[in-house]
């Protein structure tokens, strides 16, 4: 039956068209009919996902088709596209052994398109090559077909040109799949082993665990270890995705399905780990697939409400989203001019706009959401390493030895006439050049290391509008790496805002200082006495802005006279000014600090 069977995945770069392809595979195969294509993109199931045309969470489906008088299963996994969510891409990758690769004909091969093609390669798949959007008429479909060859390696005969939208040659590539994509191995040690390639939380069931079984097979009532969180649980439940959950009697070596295993938080079956039971082997000699690690958040925000009431609502929707999302922590904070919120960690930019899209969304939250930060890890003069996720937990100077901060390591891919503007770029951010190759006459590929702080604001944005929207970008963490980085403080009344402090490269410390004083002195009302704001390194100041007190005239009503009597009363107003000083407060209002914080 193994023999029968194909498992394959489908990679592309956003917006290249692979979940419409999904949708076309769906109704070729009769696995959805036509009546029931409620809308476009089946596979994308959230609102969100359909709104903005991305997977955000990957989603399998098992196809039955009729090709050459033999039945065939073919199960399909459905991939996210952004690198955020990369290593969830490189599970699903394990869990095939075939990829769909899907390039835009009018677009070509993107950032993403490489980094996931080389994955593939990695885990030694075959790659079914396609061109997608056949039908458009900026189609070029030899020009891309000859990039896919020289950049891949992979003929330009052996390419699929198709429409997913329109339906064409959509069998081919269905054809091409069963040829050329080898069957699963079976192997028959005595042990049973599933990769889990995805884990949803459902209300009713409890943890859902998606799993591709490499060894052996799964049943109801199996008593189960996880390898990695030693978790234990009795399969409640077995069976496909079609789209939609069917069970089944038993889940035999190489099928994709699902396992309900009653489990009440997802972090207890982390995408990765290994499904590990066994009649003859001793739970220590077990030895859990490859290529399992635990997910690190690496951006970090600060989520607030703008009216605190709704404080409790959004510590129940984190709560909620987190069962579904193990890559997102959180922990509470207080803020003196935001009120109560939650520290959050992201795996990306993407991930923590779509997460706030969802908070926004979903539990019909109004949210502030502040600037996003990285890790840092502080060396203290003990030699134990701390981790830094906000600069208020950075410790005092004397304490410290070095901080590291992390680096990744980024590819972007540039028409060649704005070659030398995304270069300036990425040397204004500190980005270290290793290496530029052509892809293509008119298009270059720019390889760079870069610390991650540069490009987590507004890096993406900058990048899009120097390059008119062509250049597309893609990166993956390298390494913590020493730097000359300081602890900016904000002195507003020479009193330190906490909220305000940001940890940056000693060479950028003055300029973003100075901008942050600047626009505080515009949002910070005048008072009766002038107000200095000052940014600081420890005791040394670094910039400066003045607030001017408001000033009566008090000498208006004088007439001619002595000037000493005109003397006397400034001297007298200077004199309840400097004393209005020592007791004044100044109230940092909410909307200068939004203004900051959100940078």
């Amino acid at each position: 039956m193994a023999n029968n069977i194909r498992n394959f995945c489908i990679i592309a770069h956003i917006d290249h068209g692979k979940s419409t392809l999904a949708d076309r595979l769906l109704e070729l195969t009769g696995t959805i009919s036509k009546r029931d294509m409620k809308h476009a993109q089946m596979l994308d199931t959230m609102e969100l996902e359909q709104e903005r045309g991305i997977t955000i969470k990957l989603q399998p489906v098992r196809m039955e088709w009729n090709y050459g008088g033999e039945n065939y299963i073919l199960n399909l996994i459905d991939t996210p596209g952004h690198v955020d969510f990369s290593y969830e891409v490189s599970r699903s990758l394990a869990a095939c052994e075939g990829a769909i690769l899907i390039v835009d004909s009018t677009q070509g091969i993107e950032a993403q398109t490489l980094a996931n093609c080389y994955m593939a390669l990695d885990h030694n798949l075959t790659i079914v090559p396609v061109l997608n959007k056949i039908d458009l008429p900026a189609a070029e479909v030899s020009k891309r077909a000859k990039e896919i060859e020289e950049a891949l390696g992979i003929p330009a005969d052996e390419i699929i040109a198709v429409s997913a939208k329109e339906g064409t040659n959509v069998e081919e590539v269905l054809k091409r799949v069963v040829e050329t994509v080898p069957p699963p191995k079976t192997d028959d040690t005595g042990e049973t082993k599933a990769l889990i390639f995805d884990s949803v939380y459902d209300s009713y069931k409890g943890v859902v665990t998606y799993v591709r079984v490499k060894e052996g097979s799964l049943k109801r009532g199996d008593k189960i270890t996880m390898l990695h969180t030693r978790a234990v649980f009795d399969i409640l439940e077995v069976g496909y995705f079609k789209p939609k959950y069917k069970p089944a009697d038993v889940i035999a070596c190489g099928e994709v399905g699902y396992v309900v295993t009653g489990l009440k938080t997802i972090s207890e079956a982390r995408v990765g780990d290994t499904l590990w039971k066994s009649d003859k082997t001793d739970l220590i000699f077990a030895k859990p697939l490859a290529g399992y690690k635990k997910v690190t958040p690496f951006v970090f925000a600060s989520i607030f409400c703008v009216e605190g009431d709704d404080y409790p609502v959004l510590r129940d929707a984190l709560e909620k989203l987190s069962l579904n999302d193990s890559a997102l922590s959180y922990e509470p904070e207080r803020s003196n001019a935001l009120g109560h919120g939650f520290r959050c960690g992201f795996l990306g930019l993407l991930h923590l706009d779509i997460v706030q899209e969802r908070l926004e969304r979903e539990y019909d939250l109004n949210l502030v959401v502040t600037a996003p930060s990285v890790s840092y890890k502080a060396i203290l003069t003990t030699g134990e390493e701390q981790a830094i996720e906000s600069p208020s937990d950075l410790p005092d100077r004397s304490y410290l030895t070095a901080v590291k901060e992390p680096w990744v390591k980024v590819e972007i891919l540039v028409p060649k006439e704005y070659t030398g503007a995304v270069i300036k770029l990425l040397q204004e951010r500190r980005g270290i050049s290793k290496g530029m190759h052509y892809l293509s006459e008119s298009r270059v590929v720019l390889d760079y290391e870069i610390p991650l702080a540069s490009i987590v604001v507004d890096f993406y944005d900058k990048l899009k509008s120097i390059s008119s929207g062509y250049a597309s970008m893609n990166y993956e963490f390298l390494d913590y790496r020493e730097e000359n980085l300081v602890k900016v403080d904000i002195l507003v009344a020479g009193d330190i805002v906490p909220p305000l402090s940001m940890i940056m490269h000693k060479s950028e410390a003055y300029y973003v200082g100075s901008a942050v004083a600047k626009k505080l002195k515009e949002l910070i009302p005048r008072t009766q006495f002038e107000i200095p704001i000052q940014a600081a390194i420890g005791v040394k100041i670094i910039a400066r802005e003045t607030i001017p007190a408001y000033r009566k005239d008090v000498t208006g009503y004088l007439y001619g006279g002595d000037r000493s009597r005109k003397d006397k009363l400034l001297k007298k107003q200077k004199e309840g000014k400097k004393r209005m000083k020592m007791v004044g407060r100044v109230n940092v209002p909410q909307e200068a600090f939004m203004a900051v914080l959100k940078r």
